[in-house]
C-alpha cells in the first residue's frame, strides 16, 4: 500500500560490531562530538588569537564538566530516589543515563573554573565560544540516541514516522511485546532471559530484517512513532550553523554573552517543543501529572536567560565591525 511508504522500519543495529556488547554507535557519536568540537574550538580560538595552551585546557575542563554534569543531571533530575539509594551506580556511566540540562550546568561550572584558573576574568567570553561546538556535539549525540533506539517519540496514530523495531528496553519475557514473541518463535527457544535473551533477541532482529514478508504480523504490531531524536538532531545542526554564521560573519563574538544567549534560547526552545512528541522518561518524569515534563521545566529558565542575553546585545549586532 502507498501508506506503507510513509513510515520507516527502523532496525538499525546499535552495536558497531554485532558480536560484541560494546562499543555502540551512541558512544562513537559522543566521541565524534568531542573530537569535532575540539576542531571547531581550535578555529575559534585561532580567530581570537588567544594563547595556545588555552585550547587543551578548555578541552579537558569541558570534557570532565560536561560528562559529569550530564551524568549527575540524569541521576538527580530523573531518578533521584534510585540513585540516592544506590550511590555507587552513579559512577556506572557505561550503563547509560546522561541529561543535556545537567551537561549544560556542568559546562558552565567548567567555564567558571577555567576562567578562575586559566583565562582570568572572561566567563561569558569562554561560554560564547564553547556553545558553538556544543551545538554540533548535541546534534551528533541525538543521532546516537536514534541509533540506540532510545528517547522514543510518541505514537503518531498515523502512517507517518518510524517503527523502532529493536526493543532494547525489554529485559524479561513478562513484557508482552511482538519482538519477544518473535524471538521465541524464530529461534525455537522456550525462554529468553539473561544472556540468552540478548542472543536470541538479536537473532530475531536479523530474521525480522531478512524476511519482512514472512513476519508481517510483527511489523504490523509495532507502533509508528515520531522520530523525536532525528527532529532534535536536525534542530541542533541548524542552530550550530546559525551560531557559526553569527561568529564569523557578524560582530557577535565581540558582544559578551550574545552567542550564549542564542544557544540557550534556540537549543532549549527547540527542546521544549519537541518534548511534546516524546514519551516520558522513566523515573521522576512518570510521577508528574502536569502537561509539561522535567525536560521542559528545566528548559524554561535557560530560554529566559538566553532571551535576556540576546536582547541586551541585539542593538549592537551588525556586520560592520568585521576584522
Amino acid at each position: 500500500m502507498m501508506t506503507d511508504l510513509l513510515y520507516i522500519n527502523w532496525n538499525f543495529n546499535p552495536r558497531i560490531i554485532d558480536s560484541l556488547n560494546t562499543p555502540r554507535w551512541y558512544g562513537l557519536m559522543w566521541g565524534l562530538g568531542f573530537y569535532l568540537g575540539f576542531e571547531v574550538l581550535k578555529r575559534l580560538y585561532k580567530k581570537d588569537g588567544v594563547p595556545s595552551d588555552w585550547l587543551d585546557k578548555s578541552f579537558i575542563y569541558v570534557l570532565v564538566g560536561g560528562v559529569l554534569g550530564a551524568r549527575l543531571g540524569h541521576c538527580l533530575f530523573y531518578e533521584p530516589e534510585y540513585y540516592l539509594s544506590n550511590p555507587f551506580e552513579i559512577l556506572m556511566i557505561w550503563k547509560g543515563g546522561l541529561a543535556s540540562h545537567g551537561g549544560a550546568i556542568g559546562v558552565i561550572i567548567a567555564a567558571i573554573l577555567l576562567n578562575r584558573n586559566v583565562v582570568k576574568g572572561k566567563v561569558l567570553w569562554i561560554l560564547d565560544r564553547l556553545v558553538v561546538p556544543t551545538a554540533l556535539a548535541a546534534g551528533l549525540i541525538r543521532l546516537g540516541n536514534l541509533f540506540n533506539h532510545e528517547i522514543l517519540g510518541k505514537v503518531t496514530n498515523s502512517n507517518f514516522g518510524f517503527k523502532f523495531l529493536r526493543d532494547e528496553g525489554v529485559s524479561t519475557v513478562d513484557s508482552e511485546t511482538a519482538l519477544t514473541t518473535l524471538a521465541l518463535r524464530v529461534t525455537n527457544a522456550t525462554d529468553v532471559n539473561g544472556e540468552t535473551y540478548s542472543d536470541k533477541i538479536n537473532e530475531a532482529y536479523a530474521k525480522l530484517a531478512g524476511s519482512p514478508a514472512e513476519y508481517a504480523e510483527y511489523f504490523d504490531a509495532v507502533p509508528v512513532r515520531y522520530p523525536a531524536q532525528l527532529f532534535e538532531a536536525i534542530c541542533y545542526f541548524i542552530i550550530f550553523g546559525i551560531i557559526m554564521w553569527l561568529f564569523w560573519k557578524t560582530n557577535a563574538r565581540k558582544l559578551t554573552g550574545f552567542l550564549l544567549g542564542v544557544f540557550f534560547a534556540l537549543v532549549f526552545g527547540a527542546r521544549f517543543f519537541i518534548e511534546f512528541i516524546k514519551e516520558r522518561q522513566d523515573g521522576f518524569d512518570e510521577t508528574l501529572t502536569t502537561a509539561l515534563n522535567m525536560g521542559q521545566y528545566l528548559s524554561i529558565p535557560l530560554v529566559l536567560i538566553g532571551l535576556y542575553l540576546i536582547f541586551r546585545n541585539v542593538k549592537s549586532l551588525n556586520r560592520s565591525d568585521l576584522d
